[in-house]
Parts: structure tokens; C-alpha cells; sequence
């Protein structure tokens, strides 16, 4: 009797076949070369945490934390990004490290899903993080290295959509006061994309029609640069020119690294990750219908490890960067040699020296081939020792 769950998986959890392996590797590999030429350095952090420390800074929902005890009875947690490990490294064995600090990781992170809907419980990062420098050219390398980053993968047909955390929050301050639940349900609104819920919204809301004029207004502010002088006349408050300048520094060096092309700026940008404190980016794909990339500045994330010192950063989704690519499916690389009993030493002799040439080599007895010639097909070359097959493709 076949058990129930013998084929099944944990909810949001997926295996990863050997074509869709080796293009993460790929994809990987390209975005790691890039990182690094930009002088950062990679590494890597517990898949498990504490709750009370990473697991709370970690801007993740509680309810989709995977939690576990360990035998002292301290609540775990399976890392579910990994700003905050990082952050807890910079704070601790790196508190004494040059700063700025260029650091970067590629690794697993976990988010347990209530309904399977589709959205991963566990999927790769790869990403970087730069501590210790507040300006705007650190976001802008953070930004320019992104774009890089996925160039060098293959990927061209995406953009880079960038706000300012703190323009949003400040213009609804100005307008709505301390009504923190009006404004926790717009910014909500703003998250999920929902404009036309965000317009129905401001219909009921007794404030002046002036008032809900500018909050209209708010949602036009997308596109170029051109939307800066839009911005400006809408700000209502300090805080607001003071985003919108910060926006016009960070494009005047995006355009001196030359990706201006691939930004687009949106001021009604808003994160899940409730640590962004300034600049905030998010990346797309055609076709890919979920978030390629995000990132952005936080400033008060080390301060809660006890660390006065400012970041920003980003993080690639391995597995929808590979999605985006859409490669098919590549040769195979492998060369075969097909062997009987009299002919099994010379043909490993024969995969040994392949071996040491740098190829991969697969050494198969034709007894356990159902059929020869569609194992042939399957490598890239082959050699057949066989009294009946002689020796193919030498």
C-alpha cells in the first residue's frame, strides 16, 4: 500500500531537476562574477537564527516564519532573508572591519506559505550588501550593479522601478496627521498594487476635497525624471523636497554609470520590508508575473544590533532570474563511453585521461542500456567499445 504522502512535498516547497539545476548554476555563477568585480566579497550565514534577534528585525510576517526549538529551548528560526544575518555579522565580528563594508551571499532563504498558491517557501538569493556609506553614490552602485549584474547573465529586457520610502510616508503624514490606520490601509493599497481600491479608499475619508485631489495626484508621479518637478510641486513638507532631491543625486550618477536606461521611477513605490528607510527599488521582467529583484536603503536595521551605521543593498530571485531567461534546454555536455566485460579497462582508461582534459564523462556497461542509440543521443559524443559497436565517433 503506496503511503499517502510518499510523492508529496511541504507546502511551497519544489524540486529542482537537473536541466533547471545547471541554469541556476549558470545564472549563479554569472551574477557572482559580477559581484564580484565590483570589489565585494561573499559570505555566508547559519541557515538558522535566532527569533528574538534576526527572526524579529527580519521584516518577515511572524505567521510565515518557520520556527523550531533547540534543545535548550530557544525558539529558532530558518533564516527567511539575509539582510538581517548579515546585518548581525556586521554588528559583531565585523564591528571593527574598515567600513565601508562590501559584502555578498548567495544562499536559501525560507517563508512558509499558508496556501499553495504558487509562492515558494524556500528559494536561492543572491545579493549584496554595502555598510557604512550614506550617500547617494552608494545606492547608485547598489543600482548599477544590479543592472550589471543581471546583464551579465543574459538578461536585457527588464527595469529597475525606484521611489523613496520616505516621500510617501511624509506626504501622507502631512495630509492625513496621525491617523496611522487611514494611512497603514492606503500604504497597504499602494503595496499590493491596487489602484483602483486605493481610489475607491479616498472616496470615504472625511477630509477636503483638496486634500484627496493630492492624494489622487500621488499616484500620477511615475515615469522619467521628468516626474521630479511634478514631485517638488506636490510636496507638501521638508521631508518630501528632501526625498525628491535625494531621487534627483541618485539619477544624476545613475546616468554617469550609464543605466539610466533601465530606471524607472515610481513614487508610489512601497516594500513588504518595513526596514527600508530611503531609496527602495524593485526590478521586472516581461512575462515573469512576480518580483525579478528588490532592495533598497536601511538605515535603522544595524542600530538594532547596537551598530550606528547605515546600508543598502539588494537581492536577485535565482530561480525567477532563470525563469526571465527562458533558456532551453542546453546540449549536453557529457561524453559516454559504452563498455562490455573484455573492452571495461581500456574504456576507463580512455574516461580517466577524458577526465583529466576537463570533460565529463559517463562510463556505462551496455548491459544496463535498454537502448543504445537513444543513449547516444542524449550525450554530446560517444564511444563504443563493444565488439558490436566498435568504436563510434573516435
Amino acid at each position: 500500500m503506496v503511503k499517502r504522502l510518499m510523492f508529496e512535498k511541504p507546502l511551497g516547497m519544489r524540486d529542482t531537476l537537473p536541466f533547471f539545476y545547471r541554469q541556476k548554476a549558470k545564472a549563479r555563477k554569472q551574477l557572482s562574477e559580477a559581484i564580484l568585480s565590483y570589489g565585494y566579497s561573499f559570505m555566508d550565514t547559519p541557515l538558522m537564527e535566532y527569533h528574538e534577534t534576526v527572526g524579529r528585525v527580519s521584516a518577515t510576517l511572524d505567521q510565515q516564519l518557520f520556527k523550531l526549538l533547540d534543545q535548550q529551548g530557544h525558539t529558532l528560526v530558518l533564516r527567511p532573508d539575509m539582510t538581517a544575518p548579515i546585518a548581525r555579522v556586521a554588528a559583531s565580528q565585523l564591528k571593527n572591519s574598515e567600513y565601508p563594508l562590501r559584502l555578498a551571499y548567495d544562499g536559501p532563504v525560507f517563508r512558509a506559505q499558508q496556501t499553495e498558491g504558487g509562492k515558494p517557501a524556500q528559494f536561492e538569493q543572491v545579493g549584496t550588501e554595502l555598510i557604512g556609506d550614506h550617500s547617494a553614490y552608494a545606492d547608485a552602485e547598489i543600482i548599477a550593479l544590479l543592472v550589471e549584474s543581471l546583464k551579465q547573465t543574459g538578461l536585457d529586457d527588464f527595469v529597475i522601478t525606484v521611489g523613496h520610502i520616505g516621500y510617501v510616508k511624509a506626504f501622507f503624514s502631512d495630509l492625513l496627521g496621525d491617523d496611522d490606520e487611514t494611512i497603514e490601509n492606503l500604504l497597504h493599497y499602494l503595496y499590493r498594487k491596487n489602484y483602483v481600491g486605493y481610489r475607491e479608499a479616498l472616496k470615504s475619508l472625511p477630509i477636503s476635497e483638496d486634500k484627496k485631489q493630492a492624494l489622487l495626484q500621488l499616484l500620477s508621479l511615475r515615469g522619467g525624471e521628468e516626474i521630479f518637478e511634478s514631485s517638488r510641486s506636490l510636496a507638501r513638507n521638508q521631508s518630501c523636497m528632501q526625498a525628491v532631491n535625494e531621487l534627483k543625486q541618485l539619477h544624476r550618477v545613475l546616468k554617469q554609470y550609464g543605466v539610466e536606461n533601465y530606471i524607472h521611477f515610481d513614487l508610489n513605490l512601497i516594500s513588504h520590508m518595513d526596514y527600508y528607510t530611503g531609496i527602495l527599488f524593485e526590478g521586472y521582467a516581461p512575462h515573469l508575473g512576480a518580483l525579478l529583484c528588490n532592495g533598497g536603503r536601511y538605515d535603522t536595521l544595524l542600530p538594532s544590533f547596537q551598530l550606528n551605521a547605515s546600508a543598502t543593498g539588494f537581492a536577485v530571485h535565482l530561480e525567477r532570474l532563470v525563469e526571465a531567461l527562458n533558456e532551453q534546454e542546453d546540449e549536453d555536455d557529457r561524453i559516454g563511453i559504452i563498455v562490455d566485460d573484455d573492452s571495461f579497462a581500456k574504456g576507463m582508461a580512455k574516461a580517466n585521461d577524458l577526465r583529466r582534459q576537463g570533460y565529463a564523462v559517463l562510463l556505462q556497461h551496455v548491459d544496463q542500456i535498454p537502448d543504445v542509440l537513444a543513449f547516444q543521443k542524449d550525450l554530446n559524443q560517444t564511444f563504443n567499445y563493444t565488439k558490436a559497436g566498435g568504436e563510434l565517433n573516435e
